[in-house]
């Protein structure tokens, strides 16, 4: 089950509403120097749920299009805060955006030399891809250098950052790596009384409640022996590319590979922190009383307060204090299931503490431990990727079947609301790619059902909304994905951004069309009412129907006290065909409808008609390659 994410180091406008569901928003400011729509604050008044836009931070912004694989930030570019202008930002809100969750901010290892600024020399040997994965922080209390016009003002640049998202109406994200650090840690810009990680270790042991790392005594560390993907930089010359790293001794690696040399599939750019839980899986905390999984998070900030804990507990509780301090509105937790829940219920407790609407986001693969993390760790929201995400992938790739999906998204019923959508992130190949759909245009029945099935949040990754392929070869790692490890040029999204004017005054006609048929879906995904409201399958009902549904269509409503919509997604290359929907009786008479009713759909402003008999409604739907319908019912 985590074998994906074990490999992936290697790797129309819609009516205004009130703000009613989940985090709350602040109004956005209205001074137009600083929103140059008035468009923004209408829609963040809207808001009914959370749209996060995630953004890899370093190539949002780039401009160059050399990719040349390996290439330095030289040859390749990279993009930088500063990119993010009020005009983008403001087409970003656009989209029905509420967050944004900028990848990639803590300052991580890397190759570029920025000793001027008193930072040491990252290792190539521990380093994967010549920029670095994002998730081997460095340092948590600064940013990196990379991404700022200063580098001296680096964190000033991201601060500022972080007020420009708030003046247009949006919240930030940032990313917190609670189970690994860099194997190089060093916190430069740390606060007086913090200690680095590992600083007052006992290295001869291996393993100590006291201790931030487990090492292996009387081993030094060797590095992985590379394969040719994996080389450092590709092969160059450089100084400290020479196989070896120092540590003495070796510490465990971040996936938990114990020995001093771990293998080249492990996370051998990072080392694993202790929690207090002992090399035999026994633990050496407090645990939860029973019951406490049905406490409010402030009962659960109340039971740690008179309690000793892992120093390693108290480290993470002093970095994302921190960036709360900065105005960071709330985290993607990184692995959270490899980190205990008792942990999470300690740390989201104090997060919710200081800010009772942080966005509390984080991955767990496991579907058996998430209510556990939802309701004793007290996360917010996690990703629905393992169930829900991938059962709809393989109806997107023409082998899967609509009712498997609808299956998925029962058995997660209790919690829907917490489990957000998503179909593309960091992690996850791109739509338009070949190993998933090879075509950006069958992603659309996708976006429309993930995004309107359920109350929870929905994420959408930077170009997916113009058909980014992901397939530059950056050098670390394969295409399909975007490269996180290298500077790259994104085509797609960089004929959209129009060097810096982000008018997408160069993307083709059919990139072009994609992008406006997001901005109206999330639209109706963020401030349409009835997404607060039940979900009614309607699949089972137009399957028995004779007529062209099939399990290649899904059908559903979405109800709330004052709302009601019928969606129909086909997810097939077909030409133009009728497909008949039917809706049972128990909801025909629930919505009090005794003749015939004439809907409208959001998508295109056409309209049909729902025709009542005496045991059900129906609507004869016009459906071609691709196609959505989002019907409101009047």
């Amino acid at each position: 089950m985590l074998k994906h994410k074990l490999n992936r180091f290697a790797s129309l406008s819609v009516p205004v509403f009130l703000l009613s569901f989940g985090c709350t928003m602040d109004a956005p400011k209205t001074d137009t120097a600083k929103l140059e729509s008035d468009d923004v604050a209408q829609n963040a008044q809207a808001q009914q749920r959370p749209i996060v836009y995630q953004v890899f931070t370093r190539l949002f912004g780039n401009t160059k299009t050399n990719n040349v694989p390996w290439g330095t930030i030289e040859e390749n570019g990279v993009g930088k805060f500063s990119d993010f202008t009020p005009t983008a930002l403001t087409e970003i809100r656009e989209m029905g955006v509420s967050h944004i969750w900028y990848t990639g901010v803590p300052h991580h290892a890397l190759v570029a030399d920025y000793t001027e600024y008193g930072i040491s020399l990252d290792d190539p040997d521990v380093i994967k891809g010549r920029a670095g994965s994002p998730y081997a922080v460095k340092d948590y209390y600064n940013v990196n250098p990379d991404l700022a016009d200063d580098p001296a003002r680096r964190l000033e640049e991201f601060e500022a950052l972080i007020q420009r998202t708030h003046d247009h109406g949006m919240k930030v994200i940032i990313d917190i790596v609670p189970n690994h650090v860099a194997r190089q840690y060093e916190s430069l810009s740390k606060p007086d009384g913090v200690e680095d990680f590992g600083a007052n270790d006992d290295t001869n042991i291996a393993y100590s409640r006291e201790n931030n790392f487990y090492y292996v005594p009387g081993k030094p560390f060797e590095v992985p022996t590379f394969s040719e993907d994996t080389t450092p930089l590709g092969g160059e010359d450089h100084p400290l590319a020479d196989d070896q790293f120092a540590e003495n001794p070796a510490k465990w690696t971040g996936n938990g590979a114990r020995a001093a040399k771990p293998d080249v599939n492990d996370w051998y750019e990072t080392v694993k922190v202790n929690y207090g839980v002992k090399p035999d899986g026994s633990y050496d905390f407090p645990q939860l009383p029973e019951g406490y999984e049905n406490q409010p998070v402030s009962v659960h900030y109340s039971f740690w307060q008179d309690k000793t804990l892992p120093d390693s507990w108290y480290k993470f509780e002093d970095i994302v204090h921190y960036w709360l301090d900065k105005g960071v509105d709330g985290f993607r937790f990184d692995m959270a299931e490899m980190v205990p829940v008792e942990f999470w219920s300690f740390l989201n407790s104090s997060i919710k503490q200081k800010n009772p609407d942080a966005f509390l986001l984080a991955e767990v693969y496991q579907p058996d431990k998430y209510r556990d993390y939802l309701h004793a760790g007290k996360m917010d929201y996690l990703y629905d990727k393992v169930g829900f995400y991938d059962a709809l992938k393989t109806v997107m790739q023409g082998n899967g079947k609509v009712s498997t999906v609808i299956q998925e998204h029962k058995d997660v019923a209790d919690i829907s609301s917490h489990m957000l959508h998503f179909l593309e992130n960091h992690d996850e190949q791109r739509i338009a790619s070949p190993d998933f759909a090879g075509n950006a245009e069958i992603g659309k029945p996708a976006l429309v059902v993930s995004s309107l099935i359920s109350s929870s949040p929905f994420m959408i990754y930077f170009g997916q909304e113009v058909g980014e392929d992901g397939s530059e070869d950056a050098g670390f790692g394969k295409p399909t994905r975007t490269s996180i490890f290298d500077y790259i040029g994104v085509p797609a999204h960089q004929r959209w951004m129009n060097h810096g004017k982000f008018d997408g005054g160069k993307l083709t006609e059919q990139e072009k069309a994609l992008r406006v048929y997001y901005k109206k879906v999330l639209n109706i995904a963020a401030t349409h009412p009835a997404m607060n409201g039940e979900f009614i399958s309607l699949h089972d009902t137009s399957l028995a129907a004779d007529s062209d549904y099939s399990e290649q269509h899904f059908a559903f409503a979405r109800q709330s006290d004052t709302q009601k919509l019928i969606v129909v997604s086909q997810f097939a290359e077909a030409t133009m065909e009728n497909v008949q929907v039917v809706l049972p009786e128990s909801v025909i008479k629930r919505w009090g409808l005794t003749e015939n009713v004439e809907i409208t759909d959001l998508l295109t402003g056409e309209t049909s008609s729902l025709t009542i008999a005496k045991d059900n409604g129906t609507i004869t739907v016009p459906m071609s390659s691709w196609e959505s319908k989002v019907y409101v019912v009047e």
